[in-house]
């Protein structure tokens, strides 16, 4: 069974959201620092997700991704992206509304160099 998560990334919080094919729907909040995304990642392991996008602005994302990525197929997405998307809510809804988006195959990753890339910067 295929499932997928939403995650809407803030300053302080990241609102999560695990999709399943069979509905199941999973939401909940964390907070940034490093032991709770290591919580975040745990739940995301329990749940067998295999793909994970996230919307952030600036580069809050990126503590998130770097934990993230040994373990998902991760998407990047771009925030006017989801915000022209019909149907759009706010924090919690916001990650659900990615989630369903991501089983649906709705939106596209934007690009995200290489961790060697990333590296050198």
């Amino acid at each position: 069974m295929r499932s997928v998560c939403g995650l809407d990334v803030h300053k302080d919080s990241v609102y999560l959201c695990v999709l399943s094919e069979n509905g199941e729907l999973i939401e909940k909040v964390f907070g940034v620092l490093t032991f709770q995304l290591h919580q975040m990642r745990d739940l995301l392991l329990a749940h067998h997700v295999e793909k994970v996008s996230m919307e952030s602005t600036s580069v809050y994302w990126i503590p998130i991704w770097r934990i993230l990525a040994p373990h998902f197929h991760l998407q990047l997405v771009n925030p006017y992206f989801i915000k022209q998307l019909p149907g759009h809510k706010s924090d919690v809804a916001d990650a659900q509304w990615i989630a369903e988006c991501t089983m649906k195959n709705l939106i596209s990753s934007s690009f995200v160099p290489p961790e060697d890339i990333q590296q050198l910067r």
